[in-house]
């Protein structure tokens, strides 16, 4: 007989009453020789309203590409639309909408992450540089990915 199956629910419960806390994601971008950190839903940056403005318009754009988010892989148990809008706002996608909004047009954007990119976020990445024709280089606690003409380096493999 298989084990019983642990929801996210569960899980989270006990890892609170076990003391037992999850390392929060963090990414790290370099801009003009400064470095900007971002954790997951972050607003303490001085051009926080900027980089939510061009999170939206990255967005819309995905959706009119046909994206549509991995919200199944998601461990929150909300609503699928709030679990829409806490996807859009993971650290590496805020990290992305500020170097789309700090650097210069074409230039390639790295980042730099603590864990393991999630598959929503590698995902959109390979729509978001065909939208903006840019190139991304993240570099994730695995691997680097290096986005480019529509696809990965590493594949659909991370």
């Amino acid at each position: 007989m298989p084990p019983p199956r642990i929801t996210s629910t569960k899980m989270r419960r006990l890892m609170k009453n076990c003391n037992v806390k999850k390392e929060p994601g963090v990414s790290w971008i370099e801009v003009k020789d400064k470095i900007y950190t971002f954790t997951v839903g972050d607003r303490s940056h001085v051009r926080s309203e900027e980089i939510y403005a061009k999170l939206d318009e990255l967005s819309k754009r995905l959706s009119k590409a046909k994206y549509i988010p991995k919200v199944e892989f998601g461990l929150h148990d909300v609503e699928r639309d709030e679990k829409e809008k806490l996807l859009y706002h993971h650290s590496e996608k805020l990290a992305i909408a500020f170097g789309l909004t700090a650097t210069l047009a074409g230039a390639p954007i790295r980042i730099k992450k603590n864990l393991r990119v999630c598959v929503d976020c590698h995902t959109p990445f390979k729509f978001i540089i065909k939208i903006v024709s840019r190139e991304i280089i993240l570099r994730d606690i695995n691997k680097h990915h290096h986005f480019k003409d529509g696809s990965c380096s590493r594949g659909d493999y991370w």
